[in-house]
């Protein structure tokens, strides 16, 4: 398969890197799973697509770490929605997860760097 091709594929989410992005999607105000799947769909420009059977274990991890709460809520359509938000100490492990990661992008960038 040439690069081309492979460039076309969605990217799959290194570990770890989905409870960082909810946390992040959840920076914006509350929503609800569908919500974040299709901000983070939008916001990677297509390249990460979260399917339910990934995202609805990560926000359950969430909700057990105290990092989201959720709530029952109608959503614009009309239908009933479970809502998530971001708690202080969810808004506390963001910070230092962005933190760790663009260290992490930075080290990356430095090793693939083309030689000078």
């Amino acid at each position: 398969m040439s690069t081309v091709e492979r460039q076309n594929e969605p990217l799959e989410l290194l570990q770890g890197t989905l409870d960082v992005l909810i946390l992040r999607s959840l920076r914006l105000g509350p929503n609800h799973a569908y919500g974040i799947s299709q901000l983070l769909r939008t916001q990677s420009g297509d390249e990460f697509t979260i399917e339910n059977g990934t995202l609805y274990p990560a926000l359950q991890r969430l909700l057990q770490r105290e990092w989201i709460e959720a709530e029952w809520k109608t959503s614009p359509k009309a239908r009933r929605a479970r809502y998530y938000r971001l708690t202080p100490s969810g808004r506390k492990q963001l910070l230092e997860a962005t933190s760790k990661w663009n260290r992490f992008v930075q080290a990356m960038s430095r090793i693939l760097a083309p030689e000078a």
